[in-house]
């Protein structure tokens, strides 16, 4: 499945957000980290806002910040919120069935199968799991990308904070 821009950039400000709680942030900052319009950010913003996933303030100080605590936000809920999840014509409310495999098409189910799978995998990841390090910090990762992130439940937590980690790593 692939996602559009749109849920991309709704992923990108939310773990940018993320790592910028407490601090002031505009779109244009967003913008400046990703590389992408301010216009479309808006669009980006103005939606996560409508759900609940972002606060947003008017004016000479506004800014944008995170609604909620990265840990509870899930991939796979922004991804339902945010994307238009129709793999084929087929799945839309309105198909008014001109394929003449579809009164006994399995493949839909197959679809639908993998589909739900692949949201539930992404439920098992929140925002803080996928976060890396600060955009504005430069990359952790080596030059080839950073690889396959395990899932949630197989790595080893320590019970530090990342404040914390920072302030032995200063």
């Amino acid at each position: 499945m692939q996602l559009t821009r749109f849920t991309d950039y709704s992923l990108r400000v939310l773990i940018f957000l993320a790592h910028r709680q407490g601090i002031h942030t505009t779109i244009k900052d967003v913008s400046d980290a990703h590389q992408i319009s301010e216009d479309h950010l808006m669009k980006v913003v103005r939606r996560l806002a409508t759900l609940g996933y972002i606060k947003t303030t008017r004016g000479k100080n506004g800014g944008v910040g995170s609604a909620r605590a990265p840990a509870d936000i899930s991939i796979g809920a922004v991804i339902r919120d945010v994307e238009t999840l129709t793999p084929v014509k087929c799945f839309t409310t309105r198909y008014g069935g001109r394929c003449l495999l579809y009164p006994n098409c399995a493949l839909r189910g197959a679809l639908q199968s993998a589909q739900l799978q692949y949201l539930k995998t992404l439920d098992t990841y929140s925002i803080a799991d996928v976060m890396g390090s600060d955009p504005l910090e430069g990359p952790r990762f080596a030059q080839n990308g950073p690889g396959p992130v395990p899932p949630p439940s197989s790595r080893r937590r320590t019970g530090r904070t990342r404040s914390r980690l920072r302030a032995r790593a200063q």
